[in-house]
């Protein structure tokens, strides 16, 4: 069982920064993926950004592209998301996800989710 747990969200103005962290544990030795995804109140959990397992390939939706930097170090067991230019409507708790499928946008492709963190951001 791999467990997931983010950590570094917080409450910024707009046009600030904030880094994501997602730390795994009981890891099992198979290739992954890893993924950010938010959810606003009242909307939908939506796909934020993905990284393969050797980081050779990355996706980004097209609202958070240019601003966001998702990046991995596997020897950590760690998944970081780096979020510039921060707006308001990045206001959501974010989560970290594993996929033991492929790299991909739907959230159907992750088995494993962290159980979130608050990201606040003010105008």
């Amino acid at each position: 069982q791999v467990q997931l747990v983010e950590s570094g969200g917080g409450s910024v103005q707009a046009g600030g920064s904030l880094r994501l962290s997602c730390a795994a544990s009981g890891r099992t030795f198979r290739s992954y993926a890893m993924g950010w995804f938010r959810q606003a109140p009242g909307k939908e959990r939506e796909f934020v950004a993905a990284v393969s397992w050797i980081s050779e390939t990355t996706y980004y939706a097209d609202s958070v592209k240019g601003r966001f930097t998702i990046s991995r170090d596997n020897a950590k067991n760690a998944t970081y998301l780096q979020m510039n230019s921060l707006k308001p409507e990045d206001t959501a708790v974010y989560y970290c996800a594993e996929s033991g499928y492929g790299l991909g946008y739907a959230l159907t492709l992750y088995d494993y989710w962290g159980q979130g963190t608050q990201v606040n951001v003010s105008s």
